[in-house]
């Protein structure tokens, strides 16, 4: 259609020059529409997804031999399809590797992103440098320095806190001073101790003997009486379970120790359980506040003649030792 000949205004010409291009647009996507159908004829096999390579070869041979061909036309656009489709996979195949690539570049810059919105930066890029130095530094010595703990503050005040390395020493320190006292113990109760006693019988016999510190009362019996046999014959006929001492005024069990009333600074109703040699308590002034350090010899006697003396004065005073009882304020009856 052509505007020659026509009369008639300025906007008719213009509308109709419109619609001549409208027309040629139309008629250029129908000749692009066309050749894309074409193009898509050749390439059938690339949207038929489900099927193998060999389906998809004989699919697009199909669509295009259409009719009667030669067998080097057909020879030709098999060959020619082969290698579409062999290009086509190629493509496809570095697509999906640079897909995959961009997804792993994605994503370790996302993880960098997220590492760097962890760090606080109060300083310049020179500061911040300095600080990494000095860090990586601290580090370094940190390590060399093989500190135990990893992860504590060695300047952190933490003696309130449960230390297992902390509780080993101090146990093995126990164990130790436990140790030296037990020896300390030992080499005390392995000194000599001269003890003065005197054998009762009615009457008194003054004897000394020498045994240790840490011997028993049974001990020292057994001893007085091997000191005392030759000399009275009912002391070589009594056994030791049957023999008293008696301290100030206190039957001592056997099972006592001379060790224990030592260092317990036990006292009895008439002096103290701690001295075994004799003396008096000589002063030129009597003070009540301040207990009297005389020391009298202890008794040993048969158990029998206890039985058949203890309502006579002196057994009327005895009584059994009790480590638990007070006798400072004992007064005679």
């Amino acid at each position: 259609m052509g505007l020659q000949g026509y009369v008639g205004s300025g906007e008719d010409v213009r509308r109709i020059r419109r619609q001549e291009q409208q027309l040629e647009e139309e008629r250029t996507n129908r000749e692009a529409e066309k050749q894309q159908r074409d193009a898509n004829v050749s390439a059938a096999g690339f949207r038929q997804f489900g099927k193998g390579a060999v389906e998809t070869l004989e699919a697009a041979i199909g669509q295009q031999t259409v009719g009667l061909v030669t067998r080097a036309e057909f020879a030709e656009k098999q060959r020619t399809l082969q290698e579409q489709i062999a290009a086509h996979q190629d493509k496809r195949k570095h697509e999906e590797v640079q897909a995959a690539n961009k997804v792993k570049e994605e994503k370790q810059a996302k993880k960098a992103k997220l590492a760097s919105k962890t760090k606080l930066s109060f300083a310049d890029d020179v500061e911040e440098e300095a600080d990494e130095g000095a860090e990586l530094s601290a580090k370094h010595n940190f390590k060399a320095a093989k500190v135990s703990g990893i992860g504590k503050d060695p300047s952190t005040h933490t003696a309130f806190l449960p230390d297992k390395e902390r509780e080993q020493q101090e146990q093995h320190l126990r164990e130790q001073l436990k140790q030296e006292y037990e020896l300390r113990q030992q080499v005390v109760k392995n000194e000599p101790l001269q003890i003065t006693y005197s054998y009762w019988d009615g009457t008194g016999h003054r004897r000394q003997v020498v045994v240790r510190k840490g011997d028993t009362i049974s001990q020292f019996l057994k001893a007085v009486k091997l000191q005392l046999s030759e000399e009275f014959r009912e002391v070589r006929s009594t056994s030791v379970s049957n023999l008293m001492y008696v301290k100030e005024d206190l039957v001592l069990p056997h099972n006592l120790s001379f060790y224990d009333l030592i260092i317990s600074k036990a006292r009895g109703k008439s002096g103290p359980l701690f001295h075994f040699d004799v003396y008096d308590d000589v002063r030129l002034e009597h003070n009540a506040n301040v207990e009297k350090e005389e020391s009298h010899a202890g008794k040993v006697c048969a158990r029998h003649w206890y039985d058949k003396s203890k309502h006579i004065f002196p057994a009327s005073r005895w009584e059994v030792y009790d480590p638990e009882k007070d006798y400072s304020n004992y007064t005679v009856k």
